[in-house]
């Protein structure tokens, strides 16, 4: 009998061999129906495959993360099958799960695959997913896989075979397709009830352009209906809502071939929305005691050496520049340059904690085919600080910081988050993780506490820890309900030490802070490609590039309303004159499709009275108000920073 432990700390006994479908029967059938995989001892399985010893086991159905990868990994092996039967001799490379759906990539030879296509597929997946056959895990030696995949001819699965060990390749079969894969999958196809293929575009071999470029098929799959129609509704809005396509559309943001991929250029629109983003920035730091910094866009590679940035992230790092024979780079990440800024000047136990602060802007060498929008890009401005502070006072820093991310929260109506706590894995210490393991338990059970002890939403995940701590990845959901992660609080106790960095404790005696990293607002572009689609383009008056657009009904009018817009920028507000010799009708429709929060439409009536015919961006006609009311409505908005 082996003993099986479950989320709760109830313990059972089971015959040994039991699988975690057989233990989810044993509670009840209604469950067994729900289980798409499990995780035992932390890791994700077949929930048909055996267990034969004592195991801490968490039932994975489509309310959970893994269930839901599980799920839509298991949809793309049905979607190959389908393929393969549409497209005899067809090669597969990878067929991932994604954050939402899952594509594989082939090589279907000198035949192509058209969006009429796609439909036949679904109707072919539909029709396999009714057989309801079972998804077979069989364990194979690399020389049986070897002489597998090169009876079959294919290259693809053979370069994969490079890098797998011995004694750890497993192959998959369902219905007629078989295929090298680590799983795991759900038990069977019959739980694939809807089905929807999205997209089709090209990608090269291993992500390298000099390789041949494979056919990617994206899709989508739910257990039922209902779900695959609303995210299809979801999916419609957040097209209309898209960051690339609005910003093009509202002037923020511009790429051009000349600059370079993954290099936006900030239109006027554009710089308008980073400025107020830092404003507010540096009034919410000032105001929690930070002190700002400025730091040079590259250093030499002794810095990035000692920081370990080099050894973990070189090919996140562009390459070197040579001057006076030492190799300079250009500047990936803060953290080492505020190190040293810290290390300028000797510090007491009275100066911590020591906060500094910068909208650094920063480098990373994404690859081309990750690029996208503002999402993934090669040049960020981030909204990067680093906190050094004594053990005894982590808790406060660290609470402060959550804090911090709660009232940005408020101000930009996210009302749905969570915070990833991103965990180390014991046995990659030395490889991709720093070898501390006292000071990983330390740490972790530090943040764990405070966000426990503060009643803050998270979920563990293991293996995704910075190399030199663990750290909180925020998720947070626009009003449609895409996810994004925004930003991320990171503790380090390794830097310190490698820095040499010191202060006199209260004991008179040396000692070595901790650091947290964090980035509340992230990064300029993806956090505004963010609020493009949150907000679909209809900023609030505070961050809007045009707050107001006056609309005189004819030019015998411009006097008055030159005189009206001298006093709203006297107050601060930004504004603009539509003085085209159109009807006001246009003038109207056109303002409202620029999504300026407050239109003024002036004329005769107007005039004579001294006040403002008020219009409200989606809303319509708000009335008549002195330019006194007006503008203080306005100002209070901004000052507030209100969302209406």
């Amino acid at each position: 009998m082996i003993n099986v432990t479950f989320p709760d700390g109830a313990v059972r006994q089971y015959e040994a061999g039991v699988s975690a479908l057989d233990i989810a029967k044993s509670i009840s059938e209604g469950l067994a129906r729900k289980v798409l995989s499990a995780k035992v001892n932390g890791q994700v399985w077949d929930a048909s495959r055996p267990i034969s010893e004592d195991a801490n086991l968490q039932l994975l159905t489509w309310t959970d993360t893994d269930g839901k990868s599980t799920f839509w990994h298991s949809s793309a092996h049905l979607m190959a099958e389908a393929v393969e039967s549409m497209f005899p001799g067809v090669k597969f490379w990878v067929g991932p799960a994604l954050d939402n759906g899952f594509y594989y990539d082939m090589d279907l030879g000198d035949k192509k695959l058209t969006e009429d296509d796609l439909v036949v597929l679904e109707k072919k997946m539909n029709e396999l997913a009714k057989q309801n056959n079972a998804y077979q895990r069989k364990e194979m030696s690399k020389a049986e896989a070897i002489a597998y995949f090169t009876e079959k001819g294919d290259e693809y699965k053979l370069d994969l075979l490079q890098n797998l060990q011995d004694g750890s390749i497993t192959f998959y079969t369902q219905g007629n397709f078989t295929d090298l894969c680590r799983g795991p999958h759900i038990p069977a196809t019959g739980v694939i009830k809807a089905i929807k293929l999205t997209n089709i575009a090209g990608a090269y071999w291993k992500g390298d352009e000099k390789n041949k470029q494979l056919t990617r098929v994206y899709g989508i799959t739910f257990p039922n209906q209902k779900e695959l129609d609303e995210y299809l509704l979801m999916l419609e809005e957040a097209k209309k809502r898209d960051h690339r396509k609005l910003g093009k559309e509202l002037g923020i943001f511009t790429m051009d071939e000349d600059i370079g991929p993954g290099l936006p250029l900030w239109m006027p629109n554009g710089t308008i929305i980073i400025e107020e983003l830092e404003k507010l920035a540096k009034e919410t730091e000032e105001a929690a005691g930070y002190k700002r910094v400025v730091t040079p866009h590259i250093a030499k590679e002794n810095l990035y050496i000692t920081s370990g940035h080099l050894p973990y992230y070189a090919d996140s790092m562009f390459p070197p520049m040579e001057m006076d024979g030492e190799k300079y780079y250009l500047k990936a990440m803060n953290c080492p340059h505020h190190h040293k800024i810290f290390a300028a000047e000797h510090k007491s136990y009275r100066d911590l904690p020591y906060r500094i602060a910068e909208y650094g802007t920063c480098y990373r060498y994404e690859q081309s085919g990750e690029l996208f929008g503002l999402m993934r890009v090669r040049c960020l401005h981030m909204n990067d600080a680093h906190i050094y502070c004594s053990k005894e006072q982590f808790f406060q820093e660290f609470k402060a910081v959550n804090d911090m991310y709660l009232k940005y929260f408020k101000i930009f109506g996210v009302d749905k988050y969570v915070m990833r706590l991103s965990l180390h894995a014991p046995e990659k210490l030395g490889q991709k993780y720093v070898d501390e393991p006292a000071l990983w338990k330390e740490t972790e059970d530090m943040v764990r506490k405070v966000l426990i002890d503060t009643n803050t939403p998270f979920i563990e995940v293991p293996d995704e820890a910075a190399f030199y701590g663990p750290k909180i990845d925020v998720q947070i959901w626009s009003t449609i309900g895409r996810e994004f992660t925004l930003a991320t609080n990171q503790v380090d106790f390794n830097s310190g030490r490698k820095f040499k960095l010191e202060y006199t404790n209260k004991e008179n005696q040396t000692d070595v802070p901790l650091i947290i990293h964090r980035a509340p607002l992230g990064t300029h572009e993806r956090f505004i490609g963010f609020l493009l689609e949150h907000y679909a383009g209809k900023f609030p008056v505070w961050l809007s590039p045009l707050q107001v657009k006056i609309l005189p009904i004819s030019d015998k009018f411009m006097e008055y309303t030159n005189e009206v817009k001298a006093e709203l920028r006297s107050a601060g507000i930004r504004v603009e004159i539509d003085d085209r010799s159109e009807k006001i009708g246009r003038k109207i429709r056109e303002a409202e499709l620029s999504r300026v929060p407050y239109m003024l439409v002036l004329g005769e009536k107007e005039m004579t009275e001294g006040k403002l015919s008020v219009r409200r961006q989606g809303k319509g006609d708000l009335g008549s108000q002195t330019i006194a009311e007006f503008i203080g409505t306005v100002v209070a908005e901004i000052k507030n920073r209100t969302e209406e």
